[in-house]
């Protein structure tokens, strides 16, 4: 099982309010300069928080919610100093409440 770290928040706070995809681009960028493999995704809507582990979590945050989702802790640390008002956290997966910890309960169109 891999650790996975969020940072939660309402959708529109995280991709319109914040120029969240600014960061993201940069990071991007940065990964692929030094070779390493992306470990962040933005997941709108995210399934993780229907396991009834999460039912506190999903209770604060506003809907719908979205989650930048990483396996590097400090990552989401920087993040949630940057972004003051997101509720941060951490999880287990793959599990049998947590099948897939990037799953999105939107579908694509």
């Amino acid at each position: 099982m891999q650790t996975y770290y969020y940072v939660l928040a309402s959708q529109n706070f995280l991709t319109q309010e914040e120029p969240i995809d600014e960061v993201l681009k940069e990071r991007t960028r940065y990964y692929h300069e030094q070779e390493k493999e992306i470990d962040f995704w933005l997941v709108k809507q995210p399934a993780f928080l229907e396991a009834p582990e999460m039912a506190e979590v999903k209770a604060k945050c506003p809907k719908p919610a979205a989650a930048i989702i990483a396996t590097n802790p400090q990552f989401i640390t920087w993040l949630k100093l940057r972004l003051e008002y997101v509720i941060t956290g951490e999880f287990q997966a793959p599990s049998k409440t947590i099948p897939n910890p990037l799953a999105s309960l939107t579908s694509v169109s």
